[in-house]
């Protein structure tokens, strides 16, 4: 069993190294155990098959650049040899194929802002909110109620930090007192997006946390927004679906968390809305539970919604777009 540090080092390297939800990986980690690996992947004697999937231009300075970085903006690098790793939320993320690829691994550590041990976090009956970014004032409306109410019963409330529903559920969340979780698709030192950067510093002071399992330095990137909603999906009790197009990274979301066996829920809106046609898709085609209050949503996380524990059917690629 390696010490804490060797293996914070080498998960770190492999992250520098390798994209997320690298099923290879995944793989040669668990035959060989991070150090070793990290240890191959850097002097090239890994597989060929694992070191097509790495780049050259790692140095274990960088790992170490990294690991700085985080604890200068008061963050942490917590990976799964640590008590606080939450094992079995993620458990079930090697069954989750999408887009033609898997996105299910587990994240081989998660760089973390907030003074919250993951493990307690995760074992709360948490739900993800997740929607549009080009939201209407209707969607953000409810969006921001529903995680105040959420928020105000002390379910702690996940969602992406982007601009709309996302940031419409955080700050509703923070207006109740409640802890709220944004889950990025880049760096914790990425200031992405922008205008979000304020509300993320208050995630943080308020008891929340901010979570990515990129590294120092990582700019945000289509693909990444991908691997980061199985994050979101696996880590809470329930997805929220509001306001979603027919094509978008919230319904992407929602699509994982029906595959990991999670109840998913949709808001309703306007018949003639674009932005709610995909809200009333996933409604219609039993991926979706109808939600209209904070009442709603705490009976299905409540309940632990059985009826929505069959796996669905493989994600189609059209559906796996960023919003």
């Amino acid at each position: 069993m390696p010490n804490s540090t060797e293996a914070r080092r080498a998960r770190g390297f492999l992250q520098h190294a390798a994209e997320p939800a690298t099923p290879v990986i995944a793989r040669y980690i668990a035959d060989v155990g991070p150090v070793d690996a990290a240890h191959h992947v850097a002097e090239r004697t890994a597989p060929t098959e694992v070191l097509d999937e790495c780049r050259r231009d790692v140095s274990w300075r960088l790992v170490d650049t990294s690991l700085r970085t985080a604890a200068s903006l008061g963050g942490r690098f917590v990976i799964p040899e640590d008590d606080d790793w939450p094992a079995d939320v993620f458990a079930g993320l090697s069954t989750l194929a999408a887009d033609g690829g898997t996105l299910g691994d587990p994240p081989l550590g998660l760089w973390v802002q907030g003074d919250v041990r993951l493990d307690e976090l995760a074992a709360a009956p948490s739900v993800g909110i997740v929607g549009s970014r080009a939201a209407t004032e209707y969607g953000e409306h409810h969006a921001a109620e529903l995680a105040y109410g959420l928020a105000s019963r002390r379910v702690p409330v996940f969602s992406g930090a982007a601009y709309g529903i996302d940031g419409a559920a955080h700050r509703g969340a923070l207006s109740a007192d409640g802890v709220t979780v944004a889950v990025l698709a880049c760096a914790i030192d990425a200031g992405y997006p922008a205008g979000h950067v304020g509300l993320l510093d208050r995630i943080v002071r308020s008891g929340g946390a901010v979570v990515s399992e990129y590294p120092p330095g990582t700019p945000p990137a289509r693909h990444r927004f991908l691997a980061r909603n199985r994050l979101i999906a696996a880590v809470t009790a329930a997805t929220l679906v509001v306001e979603a197009g027919r094509r978008s990274g919230a319904r992407h979301t929602a699509r994982l968390a029906k595959k990991l066996g999670r109840p998913v829920l949709a808001v309703p809106g306007p018949v003639s809305s674009a932005t709610s046609a995909g809200c009333h898709q996933l409604i219609q085609d039993g991926t979706a539970r109808l939600v209209t209050s904070v009442d709603d949503v705490v009976a299905v996380i409540e309940e632990g919604d059985d009826a929505d524990t069959e796996p669905d059917a493989a994600v189609p690629a059209d559906e796996a777009r960023r919003r």
